[in-house]
């Protein structure tokens, strides 16, 4: 050793006589295996942040990795949403968080199902790739459906998603990215996000209001600031990278693509029914759906020798699709990662726009179908042009009420028909507006339009019921009291009445009318002609009279508009 330690000694520090080349090959040595061992740490740097090392290296991660390779950002780095982009020494130390993670992985301290625990904010992440701002323009969503009857009838639910967002400078900072645009703080209660009973969201002018869910016990004064969280991408898009689809969408998705026939016989059914088995393991799971086999060999003798191939395909992708969504073995399946984005499978928008959260004045926060899409539109194989509704014109006031659809069911009148077509109300026919099967026909199971404590609340607000009105006989003159008014009550009203009224025009009262609108008189006594009321209603309206309506209109005006 102590042979060693001299050669060592000389040869590092060899004496003042020894060739110049021979002094600095200890130096040199030193600098290969230091660039060496810096290239090598560069590798294995860059391999411990690749989707490899997190999706194959680490054993607990084959659910993630299955649901990413199949994602929109499969070929972006686990690290770039997990730790940010960022200055290496930034990277480094946000990595060094990591240490738990090991000290878990190697002394197996972890639980199933694996849920993600810290997450970086979407300025280090998702922004660094997308400009929030920039998303402003609506686009049209097609999803496909089958029912689960005998021939898997194909249907398709036509949006259009209001996206908005944009710079409010430039006059948008509307739409679903106003969640972005807009300051908006809320409290969780679990890990997931999933239940919310507070909202903070920050108003322009510098106030801010709170909503707090009427159902859920909670008193705002425990929250710490600290506990709040800041609303972002991740708050809604938290599982675009590893979503783990429910059975009925992934099959939908599938039969959609080809990959499933649809001239199979109850296959959407079927096919949704064994993948929702609760399996105890992988292999009894791919048993359990090939058994699938056995019931067309049962039940459809003659489709399945004749279409053999086609069931077989079929069972071949129940079983990947099973494979890609649950995991047996580390307990995680749709259920367990629930996405945020939409409202029918988890709470996602209803988590805050579910009816229940109240501010102060025991207003809503809003939660109208068309407010973050257009209204649905159902359209079938047999439907040659699908029309879909964009509302654009003034609101009634009662549309302007907060809490609107947890009260509209209670207020349908024959006023709903100036704008809306009404038969079947309450229906799935999709045969007019009220008889939508996409919404009357869907389970809201996350929104609190039917929570009793809110029912309460929401009591007092509704609309006394008032008689309809019925126009009087025409004796000589029509006067607005006895002929006028009750056309108007009937047709003009909802959104011409009040202080909110439309363009400013109050048409509930003789007085308002003769006021006219904030642009000017609308009734000129005498000159039915040059009266705007008769000009407006002689082209389309949004609620136009009928012609008689109208000629006996004209005829009060000639008659110098009588108020009695």
């Amino acid at each position: 050793m102590t042979k060693f330690l001299r050669w060592v000694k000389h040869f590092f520090f060899p004496p003042a006589s020894t060739p110049f080349f021979i002094r600095a090959l200890p130096y040199i040595i030193l600098g290969i295996l230091s660039f060496a061992v810096l290239i090598e740490g560069i590798y294995t740097w860059d391999y411990t942040n690749s989707p490899g090392f997190c999706g194959t290296t680490c054993h607990t991660m084959p659910p993630q990795n299955a649901t990413y390779i199949n994602s929109p950002h499969a070929n972006v780095y686990c690290t770039d949403c997990h730790i940010g982009r960022g200055f290496l020494g930034v990277e480094l130390g946000r990595k060094t968080e990591d240490v738990y993670e090991i000290y878990s992985f190697v002394f197996h301290t972890y639980a199933y199902p694996i849920q993600s625990t810290r997450t970086r904010p979407a300025l280090e992440t998702c922004e660094k790739c997308h400009q929030p701002e920039a998303f402003s323009a609506d686009s049209l969503l097609v999803i496909n459906h089958f029912k689960d009857d005998l021939d898997n009838t194909p249907f398709n639910i036509y949006l259009v998603m209001k996206t908005g967002g944009g710079a409010k400078e430039q006059g948008l900072g509307k739409g679903i990215h106003w969640h972005i645009i807009s300051k908006v703080e809320y409290y969780a209660t679990d890990l997931l996000g999933q239940n919310i009973p507070y909202v903070r969201v920050y108003n322009d002018d510098g106030t801010t209001t709170e909503y707090v869910d009427v159902t859920a016990n909670f008193d705002p004064s425990t929250i710490k600031e600290s506990d709040l969280k800041v609303m972002d991408c991740i708050t809604c898009h938290n599982r675009v990278t590893h979503d783990f689809q429910p059975p009925a969408d992934s099959i939908d998705t599938a039969m959609g693509a080809g990959l499933i026939s649809t001239t199979i016989p109850e296959i959407r059914k079927k096919g949704v029914e064994v993948l929702s088995v609760s399996y105890t393991s992988q292999s009894e799971a791919m048993s359990g759906i090939a058994g699938l086999e056995n019931y067309y060999t049962a039940y459809y003798p003659d489709f399945y020798n004749q279409n053999t191939r086609l069931i077989s395909a079929a069972i071949k992708e129940l079983q990947d699709i099973y494979n890609q969504t649950v995991f047996v073995d580390q307990k995680v399946d749709w259920t367990t990662h629930p996405s945020n984005l939409g409202h029918i499978n988890s709470p996602g928008c209803f988590r805050c726009h579910d009816g229940k959260h109240l501010d102060a004045q025991q207003q809503a926060i809003r939660l109208e179908c068309n407010l973050c899409h257009s209204i649905p539109v159902v359209a079938t194989s047999q439907d040659f042009v699908t029309s879909i509704e964009i509302s654009h014109g003034p609101e009634p006031n009662s549309h302007l009420n907060p809490n609107w659809i947890s009260l509209h069911n209670s207020t349908i009148d024959a006023t709903c028909a100036n704008c809306h077509k009404m038969g079947d109300p309450g229906g799935t026919s999709n045969t007019s507006f009220c008889s939508n099967s996409a919404c009357h026909g869907t389970d809201f199971t996350y929104a609190g339009f039917d929570a009793p404590v809110l029912r309460a609340i929401l009591q007092p607000q509704l609309p006394v019921s008032t008689p309809e009105p019925t126009l009087a006989p025409v004796n000589g003159i029509p006067t607005f009291n006895a002929n006028i008014e009750p056309m108007f009550v009937a047709h003009c009203i909802v959104c011409h009445s009040g202080p909110g009224a439309t363009a400013g025009l109050d048409l509930s009262t003789f007085a308002s009318v003769m006021k006219g609108s904030g642009n000017g008189p609308v009734v000129v006594p005498g000159d039915s002609v040059g009266s705007k009321l008769i000009q407006v209603q002689t082209v389309t309206h949004f609620a136009n009279l009928s012609v008689e309506e109208l000629e006996l209109v004209k005829q009060w005006i000639d008659a110098n508009a009588p108020e009695k």
